[in-house]
């Protein structure tokens, strides 16, 4: 076992900037206002009345507030083994990349003939992405997993009206262990869903799904492997039996880390399939950056994708509306300066770099289960399930729980003490009591690996010997544990200062 890093995060008991700075402090100097303002280029009601509400602060008093900040945020600096997310490193070149002019200033408004580059580059990850799923066409307007799910439901609409049965395909499958966005968005666009109960190998089996199948079913959406890393081996015969019945299939690739180069969603039979950009790409998510949900569709669904699509002739790019699309699902063509860094992404893995990836992936993902379940008090899920996990595997500390009181929240919290990230526990609803689920990826030295599984062995054998301090953790991070009682009061929580200044009867 490796020796645990004594570690103590900064904590400045820092103020929100909007409570900083007196009267007169300045950090710049806008120009005065302009006389007689109001003119037809600036309408009247536009025209401020009083000044802004802005803290009055020097420039140094700024730059030492968010440095400190940044010192009480961990974020991925910390070990982040978070699985189901395949959260991974996102490479500082691409960072660059993506705030040079030539993408950080592009107007959506402009001219097609003044951004070609920027288009190509488009143009060129969706041929990437289709060499990597065999689909005939990808989009990039949705704003992230959930965004590209739901395009799929809007698209399967679209499909059936065309071909007058929407009024009687109104099912959507998916099963107990898919992402939670695949029922939800389904259900946002109007359709009743099927979930499919797990069994005894950790997914439904086939005649659960024949149960279900008539002249309803609209679509089938799931991910494969699920969240425990169990991959459905019967999967191109779930595709047949739903295209028998009339259906289209949707391959939610939110775990594709595992299975890059390895598989393609269209040879499988599958319509369509989304990649989430913030994820297997190595492009930021969350605070890093906004969300990209890469959705793919065969040459049938096609002419119902949003718009406007980018089309290549003799090298020059354009965009062109779809007739028969759907219509706009998000602003413009989404997030295009994380589509670029993207297609850097891919351009320096390269297919022999991707296919690498994923047998790191599942290399370290069974390197870690086989350290991890030798930690008394650690299962698997579907344990008798045999075969190696592919990049996931789904952990439970029920029986430690039984064994000690204390829960896996409790660990989360205790192991931040020792620089590491708070670990991901599971979608709701727990299907696995007491649940955690971390994932390696390739972006992870071994030694990190091994770090991140002796805190967690250090953490699981204190609680045994001290678990008050395992329960009242954590104690060396930014902040102790919180009072929960407000968080549920919208008399007490505020999301903005004008809202925290109202309910706290704060002078403006």
């Amino acid at each position: 076992m490796t020796r645990l890093r004594n570690f103590q995060a900064a904590s400045w008991d820092e103020p929100v900037i909007m409570e900083m700075g007196s009267p007169g402090q300045r950090g710049a100097v806008p120009p005065a206002p302009i006389p007689d303002a109001c003119t037809p280029e600036i309408p009247a009601q536009l025209i401020r009345r009083t000044a802004p509400g802005l803290p009055e602060i020097a420039e140094p008093d700024v730059l030492r507030h968010y440095l400190h900040l940044s010192q009480e945020t961990m974020g991925m600096i910390g070990v982040s083994l978070f699985g189901t997310c395949t959260m991974k490193y996102n490479p500082r070149v691409n960072e660059r990349l993506g705030a040079l002019s030539q993408i950080a200033d592009v107007h959506p408004h402009q001219d097609d003939t003044t951004i070609q580059g920027l288009l190509k580059i488009v143009h060129n990850l969706d041929l990437g992405l289709r060499e990597l799923s065999g689909m005939s066409r990808f989009v990039f307007q949705a704003g992230g997993g959930a965004g590209a799910a739901y395009l799929h439901t809007a698209v399967t609409r679209a499909y059936f009206a065309a071909k007058g049965e929407l009024g009687v395909r109104r099912e959507i499958i998916t099963t107990q262990q898919a992402h939670p966005c695949n029922p939800a968005t389904a259900a946002a666009a109007g359709f009743d869903i099927i979930t499919l109960p797990m069994e005894e190998e950790g997914y439904p089996s086939l005649d659960a799904l024949r149960s279900v199948l008539s002249e309803r079913t609209a679509a089938l959406m799931l991910n494969n492997p699920d969240d425990m890393g169990i991959y459905n081996p019967n999967i191109k015969r779930w595709v047949e039996l739903v295209h028998e019945a009339g259906g289209l299939c949707f391959y939610d690739h939110a775990n594709f880390n595992g299975v890059m180069s390895r598989l393609r969603a269209r040879e499988l039979g599958f319509d369509a399939c989304m990649f989430m950009l913030h994820k297997t790409f190595g492009v930021p998510k969350g605070g890093g950056g906004p969300a990209v949900g890469a959705y793919g569709c065969s040459a049938e669904l096609e002419p119902f994708l949003p718009g406007p699509l980018i089309t290549e002739t003799d090298g020059v790019y354009s965009r062109t509306e779809n007739p028969d699309g759907v219509g706009r699902v998000r602003e413009f063509q989404g997030n295009l300066h994380q589509v670029a860094k993207a297609y850097s992404w891919i351009l320096a893995m390269g297919a022999d770099g991707i296919r690498e990836a994923a047998d790191i992936s599942v290399l370290a993902n069974n390197y870690m289960e086989t350290r991890l379940l030798a930690i008394p008090g650690v299962t698997k899920a579907y344990p008798h399930v045999g075969g190696y996990r592919l990049e996931m595997t789904r952990y439970s500390l029920a029986d430690y729980l039984e064994q000690t009181g204390i829960t896996v929240a409790d660990v989360q919290n205790r192991m931040t003490d020792f620089g590491v990230d708070a670990m991901w526990l599971s979608h709701e609803p727990w299907n696995v009591p007491q649940p955690f689920t971390p994932e390696a990826g390739e972006g992870w030295s071994l030694e990190d690996i091994d770090y991140w599984i002796d805190v967690l062995a250090a953490v699981l054998d204190e609680g045994r010997h001290n678990p008050e301090k395992v329960r009242s953790s954590p104690h060396s991070q930014v902040v102790a544990q919180l009072d929960p009682s407000g968080l549920d009061d919208p008399q007490r929580w505020a999301t903005t200062w004008r809202a925290y200044q109202r309910k706290n009867a704060v002078d403006v």
